[in-house]
């Protein structure tokens, strides 16, 4: 079984206006709510690819019911803990040129909630495929994720983890199967300067010699990614068009990935599925669907660095 953890779910409020003036009043041509966070993000793009999953995480009061009754709308199962407070909104302001956003605080999670999340793990079974995605709130302790991980290994599972970081530098110690950091991200891991393929090459695979890291899955914006790990090392050119979209393009590389190794086990084939879905997110308005992920995968360049 797939879950999804998202220990800092959102509204996302997408709001298009022609362009924004600061100070004056802006009318939007459009808007539109969805049900956000990187775990959840995952999940339905597992749905949308026939792909079941569990969303796992918080939410709380009306803006969680939203959330909640999205995710029954889709007919994605959830198993989430209840909190007394507000699950945030984040606004995501977007012109012809420009995105930017706005995004909510996150409700404040008690030792007794956290516990209760932890409880969850614990009926997990060996074979089990966890994500733990997005940032943390701000009242977890920056190692949650690196004792989830650990916690996770005891059960047999494996742990997917999509974070930024100090949650991610601590949560590397715990050794999870697969990251995807992007390449500031792992010059930051690193405190390294990253500027050609072979800096790329060699810091992942400190991560996956050195942490015991299955898959390091290296993004790259619309340059595509770099793969380091028990598939070998390559470099992945991700398919050409207008990018639109970039929310949740890295949450549906992490989803095409998972998806792809549940079915085959095949790293290679995992991350260039990883690569189209990513890409078909960014071309369109919303989280990809498979026929766009299919549609893109013949234009992903595979190219083998194991010699150079």
């Amino acid at each position: 079984m797939i879950y999804t953890i998202t220990l800092n779910p959102a509204i996302d409020y997408v709001v298009k206006v022609n362009s924004f003036e600061k100070g004056g009043i802006n009318r939007s041509q459009y808007d539109y709510k969805e049900a956000g966070g990187k775990g959840i993000n995952v999940s339905r793009v597992l749905q949308q690819f026939g792909q079941a999953s569990t969303a796992l995480g918080f939410v709380g009061g009306f803006t969680g019911k939203f959330i909640t009754d999205s995710l029954t709308e889709m007919k994605i199962p959830y198993d989430f803990v209840q909190l007394q407070q507000d699950t945030r909104i984040n606004m995501k302001i977007k012109t012809e040129t420009d995105e930017t956003e706005v995004n909510g605080l996150s409700p404040t999670i008690g030792e007794a909630e956290y516990q209760a999340l932890l409880a969850k793990l614990k009926h997990l079974n060996e074979g089990d495929i966890v994500v733990l995605a997005g940032s943390l709130p701000h009242s977890l302790y920056k190692a949650v994720y690196r004792e989830m991980v650990s916690l996770l290994h005891e059960q047999g599972a494996l742990a997917v983890l999509d974070t930024s970081g100090t949650p991610l530098k601590e949560a590397i110690q715990a050794s999870p199967a697969f990251i995807k950091p992007n390449h500031h991200e792992l010059a930051e891991l690193f405190e390294e300067e990253v500027r050609e393929d072979h800096d790329i090459v060699r810091l992942a695979n400190r991560l996956h010699q050195e942490n015991g890291i299955n898959h390091v899955l290296v993004s790259m914006a619309n340059a595509g990614a770099i793969y380091v790990g028990d598939g070998g090392i390559f470099k992945l050119h991700a398919p050409k068009g207008k990018a639109v979209h970039s929310v949740g393009a890295g949450d549906s590389a992490v989803a095409g990935f998972i998806y792809k190794w549940n079915d085959t086990k095949d790293a290679r084939k995992a991350a260039t599925y990883a690569i189209a879905a990513g890409s078909a997110t960014a071309f369109s308005k919303t989280l990809c669907t498979q026929a766009e992920t299919d549609v893109l995968l013949e234009q992903v360049e595979v190219i083998d660095l194991s010699q150079r």
